[in-house]
């Protein structure tokens, strides 16, 4: 087999590699004026293929040509930041977006709650006042 498909994937992963290093899933530290450090943490997903073939119609001694084809693809998405202020750390997670219909009115929910307990608070209050 030809040495181009060995050599189209070997530029491809060093390519991804380039893309993505230490920085892409634990970013650069970030510092606030008022002394808060702020660190962001990715998932990184990565993925590659190819694929090829002598087109020299089993013949070894001809040079019927190469057919091939490299593609590759990387994800960062992020996950969460570490906080660092006076010496302690939290970490605050960002969470997935809703996928569905339900996930979205889980989603929803506490803030929907607040709402409604809020309105409810104003109504006993004017409730109260008109007494």
């Amino acid at each position: 087999m030809s040495q181009k498909l060995p050599n189209m994937l070997e530029s491809t992963i060093e390519k991804i590699r380039n893309m993505v290093d230490v920085n892409s899933v634990v970013g650069e530290a970030i510092q606030t004026p008022d002394g808060v450090t702020i660190i962001p943490v990715s998932r990184v997903s990565v993925g590659f293929g190819g694929g090829g073939s002598d087109l020299n119609g089993g013949k070894p001694d001809t040079d019927g040509g190469f057919g091939g084809g490299v593609g590759g693809g990387v994800k960062v998405t992020p996950i969460c930041f570490l906080v660092i202020k006076d010496g302690n750390v939290r970490l605050m997670s960002i969470p997935e977006p809703a996928s569905s219909t339900a996930d979205r009115i889980v989603e929803m929910m506490p803030d929907t709650l607040e709402k409604l307990s809020a309105y409810l608070e104003g109504k006993n209050a004017q409730k109260g006042k008109a007494d």
